[in-house]
């Protein structure tokens, strides 16, 4: 298989994961609105340079997951690794949110898209299309 016959799973999965990274830049964009609006000075007041700094890390995170999520799109091998490990830390926040944090609803909504794209990712054809089983010089390749 080549990069443009990766499976319409690996697709779905690049198309989850992107969605994930669009959402960090919403997030981003909060935030900068956050720090747009917020008072200077006095206890407990946001400090914008903090709030910028945030936003510019949560901005190159969101980046990446994005360009993750487009590579699986479009049947790019290298972004398989980074959007499994994004859905297993992604897990842990939904675990955390689920246990410790007594929000189920958040964990929920956390937890689905990173499950999806696991099964996708580990299914029989996203397995066959990362590990090229069709392309292995001692495949067997005759009909059965």
């Amino acid at each position: 298989m080549s990069a443009e016959a990766a499976p319409r799973t690996v697709r779905a999965a690049g198309v989850v994961t992107a969605l994930q990274g669009l959402v960090g830049f919403a997030f981003v964009a909060a935030l900068l609105f956050r720090a747009s609006t917020a008072e200077l000075g006095g206890a407990g007041t946001l400090n914008r340079s903090s709030t910028y700094g945030e936003a510019g890390y949560y901005a190159v995170l969101s980046t990446f997951v994005l360009a993750a999520g487009i590579g699986l799109w479009r049947g790019k091998r290298w972004a398989r690794t980074p959007s499994l490990l994004l859905q297993l830390l992604l897990l842990g926040v939904s675990w955390y949110a689920f246990g410790p944090s007594d929000n189920p609803l958040f964990g929920l909504v956390v937890a689905a898209p990173a499950m999806a794209v696991l099964w996708c990712l580990f299914n029989r054809q996203g397995r066959a299309w990362a590990f090229r089983a069709g392309e292995a010089p001692d495949a067997d390749t005759s009909p059965k």
